[in-house]
């Protein structure tokens, strides 16, 4: 998924990511066939409906907010929690795809997103993690596989922060250490809709409480322009962690995916070449590599890069 930087100014402030087509009703038809926000001709389409299948379809409820999530394959869960804003579970469809022949796949839509509700409580990453341990209980009592992008990936270090006892290992793409302001401004539903009328216009048939939708966009943007994310909790996550990052990230730039790798401490960093925020869009076959090999290893064998010390000479 390429886009161009004249669109990506808006983008940016609704993280740069990707939203789900639907129909009235949330069901799915030919004629309104699923896609992503501003998904780009060419770019892999999923044959299943991901994050609007009622066949797959289950809610928790965790706390305020009932959350949606499918489940997929058999074998070890892993927990895909997708990008913020505007994303969806289908922007990672080639993704479960893949991992959904050898792995049970259980795709979540988060708070506020999709088939969730939006809940009436303040938006913090502490309920997201909540949120997400309620569906990880109702799944399973084994510790998971979280594989995140963005915003899913700050809530995958999250729960593995707060429940280490939950997680085998993360997977987060597109998250790194992040300065408060960073992503600041406003997150206009009739913006959006200028860009893709289609895509706002399905989201809201998929939305419990469309009605909703900007007061969502506008606490969203509020909560994100306070977000902070550096060492002190960086170093919180103990369990193995894969980072992925394009090198053309303009929203997760590469420098705060470095400081990510040296700040945690089993971590290991996979730059994808060529590729923006979605590296598992815009370059798929390096970005499964990087994952599969970290998928498949014991969990005994997964030790961390080494933090190679650097001073800045002096002049």
């Amino acid at each position: 998924m390429r886009r161009k930087k004249g669109a990506q100014c808006l983008t940016a402030l609704a993280l740069g990511m990707t939203m789900l087509f639907g129909t009235t009703g949330g069901t799915v038809n030919a004629a309104a066939p699923l896609h992503y926000f501003m998904q780009q001709p060419g770019n892999y389409e999923s044959t299943t409906p991901y994050g609007n299948n009622e066949k797959a379809g289950h809610y928790v409820q965790a706390g305020d907010a009932k959350i949606y999530y499918e489940v997929y394959g058999q074998g070890k869960p892993v927990f895909v929690f997708h990008g913020g804003g505007v994303g969806t579970p289908y922007e990672m469809g080639q993704l479960i795809d893949k991992l959904r022949q050898n792995y049970q796949v259980i795709a979540v839509s988060t708070r506020g997103h999709g088939r969730s509700e939006i809940g009436h409580s303040p938006l913090t990453y502490e309920q997201k993690a909540q949120d997400m341990l309620a569906v990880m209980k109702a799944v399973t009592n084994e510790p998971a596989i979280l594989l995140g992008f963005s915003d899913g990936a700050y809530t995958a270090y999250k729960v593995a922060s707060m429940y280490p006892e939950r997680v085998d290992r993360v997977i987060g793409i597109g998250a790194g250490t992040l300065k408060k302001g960073f992503f600041s401004g406003d997150m206009k539903v009739e913006d959006l809709a200028k860009i893709d009328a289609q895509f706002i216009e399905q989201q809201k048939k998929i939305m419990p409480e469309p009605e909703r939708f900007q007061e969502f966009c506008t606490n969203y943007m509020k909560f994100w322009s306070q977000m902070e994310v550096g060492k002190d909790f960086l170093k919180t996550i103990k369990c193995p962690v894969l980072l992925i990052a394009g090198d053309e990230d303009d929203h997760a730039p590469l420098v705060t995916m470095v400081e990510a790798e040296q700040y945690i401490p089993n971590a290991r960093l996979c730059i994808v070449p060529k590729a923006w925020h979605s590296a598992f869009i815009d370059n798929f076959p390096v970005t499964w590599t990087a994952m599969e090999s970290f998928l498949q290893a014991d969990r005994s064998n997964l030790t961390g890069s080494k933090k190679v010390a650097f001073d800045t000479p002096h002049a």
